[in-house]
């Protein structure tokens, strides 16, 4: 034990999150590449790596990827033994949720026995918002931070009763606690299933539903990432740019289709799910609220309709130069991500 709590290794973003707002950062000895918040987190060593470089791969070369090494009984992530004994953790943060997301189960008992002191395993596998609660309490417990844990929960708790008392008058195929983010923003999610799993569904139901809001918000993507997804599936060369389902839905109809960094608000089960649904609540109800925060400023983009129709105006989104095309700024800020392709006026 150090002055300041436990020796820790998180094998789990949301995990991270948690111990450095109960005030853990300096007994945090051990993280996951992918642990980025608070951003001087960063600092610290990476014990867990991602197998497969999902940085270069889109939605669907993911999904492939990851069914298959699910089916050959491979895992998704590589822990580094060796940085893990040197760091000796009394405790690790890990969870049993979901096989994609952290290193989880059979591989954590294995990485086990290779460890020359048993540490102290804290799984942590919420379903839903009580449970993300639960999850803070049962680090603070372990941690000697019991109290700070009842003032986070206590805290996060009134944010989402005060968010909920002022939508609960207005009423929009997410799992586990996503739903109940939305309902807390005034919501109704029909094709999601509170405290289950996320599913696949198929166009049918999504048209079935008429949603007049969509919020895409792929699991793990930050908002650069969405934006991009969005274009290679529905935009003017995408794989279903074509597709009439997708473009007759009442919301993107109406312009009212939002893509959001899911990665920070809502995909990791930890304190900013609370902000995820402050975020939703300003897009599903603006008529309750007179403006977004500075706060997420670029948490979401509004997704220009018309741009993903190939909609393009000369003039505001483009000018021609000896025969060349250049896009404006406005043009790829609207189209929200950057090509990489050296693009003059690129805003990223």
């Amino acid at each position: 034990m150090n002055s300041s709590g436990p020796r820790i290794v998180s094998f789990l973003p949301s995990a991270t999150e948690i111990a450095c707002e109960l005030g853990l950062f300096d007994s945090l000895l051990g993280i996951t590449h992918e642990c980025d918040y608070p951003p001087e987190v960063k600092t610290k060593p990476v014990v867990v790596r991602n197998v497969l470089p999902i940085e270069q791969m889109d939605q669907g070369e993911i999904d492939r990827a990851v069914a298959e090494r699910m089916r050959a009984g491979l895992s998704l992530y590589q822990i580094d033994e060796q940085l893990l004994r040197e760091l000796a953790p009394d405790l690790i943060l890990t969870q049993d949720l979901c096989q994609v997301c952290a290193p989880s189960g059979n591989e954590v008992s294995q990485v086990l026995k290779a460890l020359p002191k048993t540490p102290q395993i804290l799984w942590m596998t919420p379903r839903n918002v009580t449970e993300i609660f639960d999850s803070v309490g049962a680090l603070g417990d372990a941690t000697g931070r019991s109290e700070q844990a009842l003032h986070l929960i206590a805290e996060y708790s009134f944010r989402l009763f005060a968010l909920s008392s002022n939508t609960e008058l207005a009423v929009f195929a997410s799992g586990h606690w996503v739903p109940e983010l939305v309902k807390a923003a005034g919501g109704v999610d029909e094709l999601g299933r509170e405290g289950g799993e996320s599913v696949r569904i198929s166009w049918d139901d999504i048209v079935a539903s008429a949603p007049e809001i969509l919020v895409i918000m792929p699991c793990g993507f930050n908002l650069q990432q969405t934006m991009k997804q969005i274009w290679n599936v529905f935009g003017p060369y995408g794989s279903q740019a074509r597709n009439p389902q997708f473009f007759d839905l009442p919301a993107v109809r109406n312009n009212r289709v939002y893509a959001v960094d899911a990665n920070s608000y809502f995909a990791r089960p930890g304190p900013r799910v609370v902000e995820g649904a402050e975020l939703l609540a300003h897009l599903i109800h603006p008529e309750l609220f007179e403006q977004i925060p500075e706060v997420f400023a670029n948490a979401f983009q509004r997704v220009d309709v018309d741009l993903l129709r190939g909609a393009l105006k000369e003039g505001q989104d483009y000018t021609t130069e000896d025969g060349r095309v250049v896009f404006t700024a406005s043009y790829l800020q609207r189209r929200g991500y950057c090509c990489d392709n050296g693009c003059r006026n690129c805003p990223y």
